[in-house]
């Protein structure tokens, strides 16, 4: 039911009416939308990797990391925050709204670390072309991946274990941890966090473009085994969608990361519509658009999506002629 300003009203049992505004019905719509889009894209981008033929790449590992991370959040974060966008205030409790705040920073967390190990492999695969399967082993990578997820589990852990630190925003409809309430925790999760990650990626995707020009410039003085190794490594698309994903990481997060520590130096919070809202679940979307970027510039993964989807059109079809049967 509508009201005379334009708001809804919606009946609940032993509540009676309830009148939520239409941008607020909008926003939950958006959450709702982004929630579903990063479960069904996580789902399938989590399924073609495991059913993939053949040898498992290396930094199919990461990718998985990433993925895994993204639909933790998409099942375990993001419905928390539909219903609260519509009524505008936390109703889970103190402690769920902890626990939603730091999951979520467990989740950022391990997401930053998998793409500085993802980036420091593809410096490897160019510093080192001819030894980088002896270099780079599975079980070496998969380590990395546990310990990606490990430092983000303790490293994000002081606000569950009773310091205060979480609220709900209202504005960003989410519980988020509260900076400006632990200024020594923050600037510790920031150094130890942020600090190498990006010092790292910026390093080796450096080097990584320093090698390409290189390798155009001066391939008559180099060594015919490294060219030959080097060549084949660099047209491998893991380079492309690896560089691209943490690209678009970055854009997606920095305008949340860039008021977040603005408000944090100024202990002011910025009043403007929308604007929290806009720029953490911008954010977000950074869950589920992986999957286009895998199509787009990933032709390998192409073949297996290709794959996945042809085995089961399959298995439909024969539970099909089975029931006909």
């Amino acid at each position: 039911m509508f009201t005379k300003d334009g708001n809804i009203i919606i009946f609940s049992e032993g509540m009676g009416g309830i009148e939520i505004p239409f941008d607020s019905l909008i926003q939950a719509i958006v959450v709702l939308s982004i929630g579903v889009l990063i479960i069904v894209t996580n789902v399938i981008i989590i399924a073609t990797f495991i059913t993939s033929p053949g040898p498992r790449e290396v930094l199919s590992y990461y990718l998985l990391s990433l993925s895994v991370a993204d639909l933790l959040g998409g099942i375990l974060v993001v419905p928390l925050s539909v219903y609260p966008t519509l009524i505008k205030y936390w109703m889970y409790g103190d402690v769920l709204c902890k626990a939603s705040a730091y999951l979520g920073s467990v989740l950022w967390s391990a997401s930053v670390y998998t793409l500085m190990w993802m980036s420091v492999d593809r410096y490897v695969a160019v510093r080192k072309p001819i030894r980088y399967e002896v270099i780079q082993t599975r079980t070496r990578v998969q380590c990395w991946v546990a310990v990606s997820w490990v430092s983000a589990l303790m490293l994000c852990s002081p606000p569950l274990m009773g310091f205060r630190g979480a609220d709900y925003d209202k504005q960003a409809a989410v519980c988020l941890l509260e900076w400006n309430v632990m200024p020594a925790y923050a600037a510790t999760l920031a150094s130890l966090i942020l600090g190498p990650t990006i010092t790292t990626m910026i390093y080796t995707y450096f080097f990584i473009f320093a090698a390409m020009k290189r390798l155009k410039s001066d391939l008559p003085g180099m060594d015919k085994e490294y060219v030959s190794a080097l060549t084949e490594t660099l047209a491998n698309p893991a380079h492309l969608t690896s560089f691209i994903l943490v690209v678009f990481f970055w854009i997606s997060w920095l305008p949340f990361l860039v008021i977040t520590f603005l408000e944090y130096l100024t202990q002011w919070k910025i009043q403007v519509p929308f604007l929290h809202f806009t720029v953490f679940w911008m954010g977000l979307c950074n869950s589920f658009w992986k999957l286009f970027i895998y199509v787009t510039v990933n032709k390998n993964f192409r073949f297996h999506l290709r794959v996945f989807c042809l085995s089961l059109c399959c298995r439909a079809k024969s539970r099909l002629l089975q029931h006909g049967d």
